[in-house]
């Protein structure tokens, strides 16, 4: 209502260093367009660390993203004494550590809420601009693709530039890649205007049925999902339902068989080197997967790429035909 705007915008005009954490319904494109007038106004916006849909790509205004680990996200917001909430509530760490805090607010910062997750955050956020006189538009990322292709070893990195690269306007990335998701978002911020999916935390084998319902809903979209290896397990038999029902999906699967973020999570507990029995559990290599083999006996073209070249090559492929494609990336 008027009284909350009111009330937000003297604050922030009274803070040395307000922040405005989006997430849910705020981080939709129209929002999103409110958002870059507060920053254009001088205000920092930041997004929460997971959201269930963003748009992303040229275009388009780009938050910073509340930082996964709780040290580097505090480190990051020092100073920071005004936060506002908008279709979101007090970050907090994915998990509790040892001696380490969970409530992502600086210490002595005050927080206010702007808009609830159900309320009308883009109304909520325009007001909020026009309260505090920004300007009617804001900053938005440029198209800018990698001119070069990438050579070398297959990494998340090399994967992200092809994609990139080839991604078609209007596509949907249904995004599962845990460890491996940071080399594709970057290049993927000023590539050709696109939608993002995603859980809101964690990795537990949405990738692949969340792009079944993707290609079902916008049968005229290119559709690419992301996995790790570990998530991708849970949810192996999507591949069968891709192939049955002929939907336009790529599925690329991050495979460096290991429950690696599992194995970062251990090590930041401080409870010392595991043992093998625990080592084990965090582990996907005995037996290796083989992953082709499993993608072609669900009935979809598959290959696995030990070098950027060959991921280049097979995903320029995937976005120029129709239909289920798999791709290995084996880093």
């Amino acid at each position: 209502d008027a009284a909350t705007v009111e009330m937000v915008a003297k604050a922030i005009k009274a803070a040395a260093k307000p922040v405005v954490l989006i997430g849910g319904r705020a981080v939709r494109a129209e929002a999103l367009v409110q958002a870059a007038r507060l920053q254009a106004a001088g205000v920092r916006v930041m997004a929460d660390t997971f959201v269930a849909r963003q748009p992303r790509g040229a275009g388009i205004f780009a938050p910073a993203r509340m930082q996964y680990f709780g040290e580097a996200a505090l480190a990051d917001l020092e100073g920071t004494d005004l936060m506002v909430y908008a279709g979101t509530t007090t970050p907090v760490a994915f998990f509790a550590y040892p001696d380490r805090p969970s409530v992502l607010v600086p210490e002595g910062c005050a927080t206010l809420t702007l808009a609830g997750r159900e309320t009308d955050t883009v109304a909520a956020l325009a007001a909020l601009a026009d309260a505090l006189g920004a300007p009617a538009t804001g900053p938005s990322q440029p198209l800018k693709l990698p001119e070069q292709a990438p050579t070398g070893g297959m990494t998340p990195q090399s994967a992200g530039i092809s994609i990139a690269r080839h991604l078609p306007e209007g596509a949907i990335i249904c995004d599962d890649s845990v460890t491996s998701g940071g080399g594709v978002a970057v290049p993927c911020m000023t590539a050709r205007p696109h939608d993002v999916l995603a859980l809101t935390g964690g990795a537990i084998g949405i990738g692949m049925p969340l792009a079944i319902g993707a290609a079902v809903a916008s049968p005229g979209r290119k559709v690419v999902s992301l996995n790790g290896d570990g998530s991708a397990m849970y949810t192996v038999q999507s591949l069968w339902t891709m192939a049955r029902e002929n939907l336009d999906v790529t599925v690329v699967v991050f495979a460096n068989h290991s429950y690696r973020i599992l194995n970062i999570e251990m090590g930041r507990t401080g409870s010392g080197n595991p043992g093998p029995s625990a080592s084990k559990l965090l582990d996907l290599g005995d037996p290796k997967i083989d992953w082709v083999s499993m993608a072609k006996g669900m009935g979809l073209p598959a290959v696995r790429c030990e070098t950027a070249e060959q991921f280049e090559t097979a995903f320029a492929r995937a976005m120029s035909e129709p239909g289920p494609k798999f791709i290995e990336a084996a880093i």
